[in-house]
């Protein structure tokens, strides 16, 4: 059995929500998303991170707007809509239900 395995499927179950947590404080760029994911320690690169922005911007739930750089060309900054707000509420009760569970487990002698 595996458990680096076991760790990487729970990882990518969490990666949309704590993605929407982080857009919740402000809007962020790419790059931005992946530095705070990290000091996190959740390790996600570009070629996860990109489809999943993509996948949640068609959903409805991110927008974007350019924003100038200093450093170069126009970022894209994402951001929640409102949708994605009530979006993450829901995956914040969702979140509250799994810890609560996985505690009573953890707490209870058979």
């Amino acid at each position: 059995m595996d458990v680096n395995n076991a760790k990487s499927q729970m990882r990518k179950g969490m990666l949309e929500y704590c993605i929407l947590l982080l857009l919740k404080r402000q809007a962020a760029y790419a790059s931005d998303i992946i530095q705070q994911l990290k000091e996190a320690d959740l390790l996600v690169v570009e070629g996860t991170l990109y489809p999943l922005l993509t996948r949640l911007k068609k959903d409805g739930l991110l927008a974007y707007e350019w924003q100038e750089s200093t450093q170069g060309p126009p970022r894209k900054y994402y951001c929640l809509t409102a949708d994605g707000l009530q979006f993450l509420t829901e995956l914040d009760l969702a979140w509250s239900e799994i810890e609560r569970t996985v505690s009573v487990l953890k707490h209870t002698k058979i």
